[in-house]
């Protein structure tokens, strides 16, 4: 009966606390919901509703690649250069049809993928280098298709590759459908599947998960394969919603990822999160964005701000959180 009393307490606090990280970003998102429903006639209406799912459709599949890659551990800075190659490939393939135009971004941003998964895993080189060079090299290869911009493929608006993404079904935009099929498979995969499972190993410690049988090298590789994949789906279903690959887009988009990953609850340590975090910590982010844009009188620019602002706060509740927990593990008794 000694040790019922005090275990009760720091139980309760490690459940708080895990609550918090886990499904912090969900109430906040809530929140944020229910305040701007009050505030602004034009926010719950569902035209545009509609438009903050399917804007944030392509960020959240860029997202769920990120997260398997954070939860190993890992970082990818490349997400937003081939996010942009995959559009402008895409653009370019539908002329050829509908295969090529989704395969074409497919096989060379999932090769961008392997490309860095190689050199992380094999050659051991940091994935904060590798990942930046593979930004600069996609953004380089796609102004060299398309003659430094000046070239801008476009997507016949009456093809079947262009209903992918102008297309509804059941009045919701196909790149919302898609991207729901596409994170009930990731969350499928991270939560139940042997893979999902060495994921979370080797996030958490590459000696332990090499010791109860996981590849470590192989699921790193996999990871990143993962992420220059959906980043290139991501991007190409961009190019048939907008009928074109422009070339200025994914600026950015990698550090947008990042954010939604971390603020959805998935730690930067690796180890911990989920893909149902991440879809909430975009459409936060996204919801955000459309509440300034209804304000009108600020500045787009204060979109980034305040989406820094969340990402600050996040990291130090995440670290803070990390510590209590650290502290009651090696408490003594």
């Amino acid at each position: 009966m000694g040790h019922t009393s005090p275990a009760g307490p720091g139980t309760r606090a490690e459940r708080l606390s895990t609550l918090a990280q886990r499904h912090g970003a969900l109430v906040a998102l809530l929140l944020t919901v229910l305040a701007a429903s009050l505030s602004f006639d034009s926010f719950a209406t569902p035209g545009n509703l509609e438009n903050v799912a399917v804007s944030s459709a392509f960020l959240a599949i860029v997202a769920l690649g990120m997260t398997f890659v954070i939860v190993s551990g890992g970082i990818d800075l490349s997400v937003g250069s081939v996010f942009a190659l995959g559009g402008v490939l895409a653009a370019w393939g539908s002329r050829h049809g509908p295969l090529v135009a989704l395969l074409l971004p497919l096989a060379v941003c999932g090769a961008i993928g392997l490309v860095n998964g190689l050199l992380i895993a094999r050659a051991r080189l940091a994935p904060f280098i590798v990942t930046l060079a593979a930004m600069l090299g996609a953004r380089g290869l796609m102004l060299n298709i398309t003659d430094e911009g000046a070239d801008t493929f476009l997507v016949a608006k009456e093809s079947v590759f262009a209903g992918l993404g102008r297309g509804k079904l059941l009045g919701v935009g196909m790149p919302v459908w898609i991207t729901l099929a596409l994170f009930l498979l990731g969350g499928l995969l991270l939560s139940r599947s042997r893979f999902g499972q060495h994921v979370y190993a080797v996030g958490g410690n590459e000696d332990a998960a090499s010791l109860m049988g996981a590849s470590v090298n192989r699921t790193k590789v996999s990871v990143y394969v993962v992420s220059g994949l959906l980043a290139g789906l991501a991007g190409a279903l961009n190019a048939a919603w907008l009928a074109s690959g422009v070339t200025i887009l994914g600026q950015g988009m990698e550090l947008e990822a990042i954010s939604a990953v971390v603020i959805g609850g998935t730690l930067l340590t690796g180890g911990l999160g989920s893909v149902s975090g991440s879809l909430v910590g975009v459409l936060l982010l996204k919801v955000i964005q459309n509440v300034i844009n209804q304000i009108g009188s600020l500045d787009s620019a204060y979109q980034q701000v305040v989406s820094g602002a969340f990402l600050v706060v996040v990291v130090v509740v995440q670290t803070w959180l990390g510590r209590r927990r650290k502290a009651r593990l090696t408490a003594p008794g």
